[in-house]
């Protein structure tokens, strides 16, 4: 299974691409929502999106509603993986379109749990 990992942070991208690999997953981490459009313009075969809310230029939340509209991609999960703990933040994140929603700080049980809740095996 292939997850696109969408995180600004350096550190969090190596700590979700390290969860994931262990797990089985061929990852491809990148570090803003125009690389993931970009990226997802010419590769279009990813099961799963984990995407950090606070983005530069674009949010995830954004990137979300857009990833959404693109044709091809219905079957893509998607996880906002974020420290916004509101509710409603919760609510209008799955309101518009993501599958699953973490908050940081995360452990690998969590995540892996999350992913399980989504339909994948791990």
């Amino acid at each position: 299974m292939r997850a696109l990992i969408i995180d600004d942070s350096r550190a969090m991208r190596s700590i979700l691409v390290g969860i994931l690999d262990e797990a089985g997953f061929d990852t491809v981490p990148v570090a803003d929502a125009e690389e993931a459009l970009a990226l997802l313009d010419s590769d279009r075969n990813f099961e799963l999106a984990l995407v950090d809310w606070n983005l530069p230029a674009m949010s995830g939340l954004e990137l979300v509603v857009a990833l959404r509209k693109i044709p091809n991609l219905e079957d893509l999960r998607l996880m906002m993986v974020t420290t916004e703990t509101e509710l409603e933040r919760v609510r209008e994140a799955l309101d518009s379109g993501a599958d699953e929603y973490i908050m940081k700080p995360f452990d690998k049980e969590m995540l892996l749990e999350k992913l399980t809740l989504l339909g994948i095996d791990v």
